[in-house]
């Protein structure tokens, strides 16, 4: 907005200039998104502790502890995360970029579906939220409209394209297979961010660290020169995208604070649904929906202990992992739960840099 009615005025004031600058503008978006955070997290949790007197459910058939040191803690704090990035995007973006009202769409869309299973937990007083069936049905109708409006924007050279890592000129053409992966690629994201926020700031600083990571990317591939010297698929317009994922970068550190072990309160639904879904969406926007995969190789690995789990279960009658996702494996063996978290932390900035160097190793 404030880019929206500056620059025109740039003319008679001249640091006005200031807001033509997308990388003043990133981080206008992470301070303001920060502050927001910091301003509204005391007032959101005294309204969700007064809302929910008992807390989030917690699992029976999780680990014991948890029964303790969790109960009685708020959950649906991903609506503080979510005001602040969007009042954050909204106030530093170009709002007449189509990819940053996409990206909002589907963190707002997806953040709605969490909002609905973390509401459905509250008042029935269990773990399990609204169905499986539906919450796939609602993500995949958020996503299709996400997919087919990303489609309409892509450059002729990139529609239906998908991008290998570390080959800068194969692409591959899925065709009418394009739509289905794009679906794939939203959805596994949000739920695998979904099944990593399970012990204090474990989701949040993971999400931090690739919002910081696609904040470069949408940058530098929404830049011809960068794009051009790196070999990089130039899509024009990109680049404002850098200033959402830097609007959740601020964000995510501001919730963190509340965050940090022993929680004030939980993200919950509201806030991984949300913002695993947006960074799958800004990978397919970027070109970049298998680097997402290493970058997040965290969220992967969580999502794959669960699935090896059940295939395991189901096939052999037995259990690969004392409890999955993995986190939970490590709780059951005897690791404190910051250890856990900081080692889970660590293993997240290894994936980041090794996703990082697919930009220059090609």
């Amino acid at each position: 907005m404030l880019y929206n009615l500056l620059v025109p005025l740039a003319g008679i004031f001249e640091p006005f200039n200031l807001f033509r600058y997308l990388t003043f503008r990133s981080g206008g978006a992470v301070f303001t998104a920060l502050i927001i955070s910091f301003l509204i997290g005391p007032k959101v949790i005294r309204w969700l502790k007064s809302k929910q007197a008992e807390g989030q459910p917690i699992r029976l058939d999780g680990p014991e502890s948890h029964l303790v040191t969790k109960k009685g803690t708020p959950t649906m704090g991903g609506v503080m995360i979510l005001l602040s990035v969007t009042i954050s995007t909204l106030l530093w973006a170009d709002l007449t970029n189509p990819y940053i009202w996409i990206v909002l769409l589907v963190t707002i869309g997806f953040g709605a579906i969490g909002f609905a299973d973390d509401f459905l937990k509250l008042t029935k007083r269990n773990s399990k939220g609204l169905s499986s069936r539906k919450k796939m049905f609602w993500q995949a109708v958020v996503s299709i409209i996400a997919a087919m409006a990303i489609e309409a924007l892509a450059p002729t050279n990139l529609a239906g394209q998908v991008a290998i890592p570390f080959f800068k000129n194969i692409l591959i053409d899925a065709g009418f297979l394009y739509i289905p992966f794009v679906l794939i690629v939203m959805i596994g994201a949000s739920n695998a961010v979904n099944l990593t926020d399970g012990l204090d700031g474990l989701a949040i600083v993971p999400i931090m660290i690739v919002a910081g990571c696609f904040s470069l990317i949408a940058y530098l591939v929404g830049n011809a020169v960068f794009a051009k010297y790196l070999e990089l698929h130039y899509v024009p317009g990109v680049g404002e995208i850098a200033v959402f994922c830097s609007a959740l970068v601020g964000a995510s550190l501001g919730f963190l604070w509340f965050n940090a072990p022993p929680a004030q309160v939980f993200m919950g639904d509201t806030g991984s649904l949300a913002f695993g879904g947006s960074l799958g969406a800004i990978s397919v926007i970027t070109r970049h929906e298998f680097v997402l995969a290493i970058i997040g190789g965290l969220f992967v690995m969580e999502a794959v202990s669960v699935i090896i789990q059940v295939a395991s279960f189901k096939m052999t009658g037995k259990r690969v992992f004392k409890m999955a996702p993995i986190h939970h494996h490590f709780e059951k063996i005897g690791w404190k739960e910051p250890t856990i978290v900081i080692r889970f932390w660590i293993i997240a900035c290894i994936f980041a840099l090794l996703g990082l160097s697919t930009l220059k190793l090609r």
